[in-house]
């Protein structure tokens, strides 16, 4: 991957985006796309887009900005943080983990207490559910925690990327900046190829709380078609069940998906722009819903033509999910070379 691009990757990844929470990674998306885009559009929630102009059919290339995360419920009398859920936390990974509370005076650093295995009754050993689990800050009571946090502020693993070997990195809330990274570089590549379509990228808030800012962004810009980009599981690990396995690889290349919310002919485009830029592309079924903003566009207005494409991820809504960036590269040469294809094609469905 070029060194401009992982930095902007990095940037993505380095920067906390909890849903409801996003507006510091959309500045960081916003500042990027502006340097190729011909014009870039907020709206009141915070959704960002950056606009390619062309002809009259548009196409939208969407990500969603925000991830997983906790919030703080409460604060007791002995100064540990109670948290709730934002998005789908997973309670089995979050003990014992180091976590950051974004405050409006900055970064408080604090743990997710675990008790010792030594003292833990083995006869009740389960898995407390988030709202049970606690933060420890160090402090001695509620009231000094109380001059340092206040109840809403939004909670997140302490972040680290890692780079493993054969090109593959780890990191926290790969899902889905890097679903806003393939957006943006889709357009700048669309960009550089001159496309006769107007080619929107998109950054859409709150997708992990029910596919909010989709329902925005596909309602007010109303393209012709809208492709998001999100991460998939990746079922070649050992852990997953061979009840679930849906035949994607890491490493395999980008997915598309096929059936209920997928319109037949973005995803016979998109296998058509595939084979064009010589792309290995894995299919993935999706018999009822694919659980991504592709679920919010399609429905919006009439109907959009929509399309999910997955990157394949591991250990999904952990902190220690993982891709292959050639995925992720494969991925927006796809999304561009769509794009710039997207005059080629109507969208209808021939009955």
């Amino acid at each position: 991957m070029e060194e401009s691009r992982r930095e902007f990757l990095e940037a993505l990844l380095s920067t906390s985006t909890p849903s409801g929470f996003e507006t510091p990674g959309q500045r960081v998306w916003v500042e990027y796309v502006s340097e190729f885009a011909d014009r870039v559009e907020t709206d009141a929630y915070g959704n960002a887009i950056a606009v390619v102009e062309g002809g009259e059919s548009t196409v939208a290339l969407a990500g969603h900005g925000d991830e997983i995360g906790f919030i703080v419920r409460d604060i007791d009398d002995s100064g540990f943080v109670r948290l709730s859920r934002i998005g789908g936390s997973d309670r089995t990974v979050s003990k014992g983990q180091h976590v950051t509370v974004h405050t409006s005076n900055g970064p408080v650093s604090g743990v997710i207490g675990q008790t010792a295995i030594h003292l833990r009754d083995r006869d009740n050993d389960g898995v407390d559910d988030i709202a049970e689990q606690h933060v420890d800050i160090g402090v001695s009571d509620g009231e000094a925690a109380e001059e340092l946090i206040e109840r809403g502020d939004p909670v997140t693993f302490e972040q680290r990327v890692t780079d493993l070997e054969n090109g593959r990195i780890a990191a926290r809330g790969l899902d889905n900046r890097i679903g806003i990274w393939a957006a943006a570089e889709g357009l700048r590549r669309a960009a550089e190829q001159g496309p006769e379509a107007t080619v929107c990228a998109v950054s859409t808030v709150q997708e992990e709380v029910g596919l909010k800012g989709a329902q925005m962004v596909g309602f007010d810009l109303a393209p012709d078609a809208a492709i998001a980009v999100d991460v998939t599981h990746a079922t070649d690990e050992p852990g997953a069940p061979p009840k679930r396995d849906a035949g994607v690889d890491l490493g395999g290349g980008p997915v598309v998906s096929r059936g209920s919310t997928n319109h037949p002919v973005v995803v016979e485009a998109t296998r058509k722009a595939a084979r064009a830029a010589d792309i290995e592309v894995q299919l993935e079924a999706a018999g009822s819903r694919t659980g991504t903003d592709a679920d919010a566009f399609y429905t919006a207005r009439g109907g959009i033509p929509s399309l999910n494409v997955g990157v394949p991820n591991r250990y999904m809504h952990t902190p220690v999910e993982v891709l292959d960036l050639e995925d992720l590269d494969q991925t927006a040469e796809l999304l561009g070379t769509v794009a710039a294809r997207a005059h080629r094609h109507s969208f209808e469905v021939e009955l």
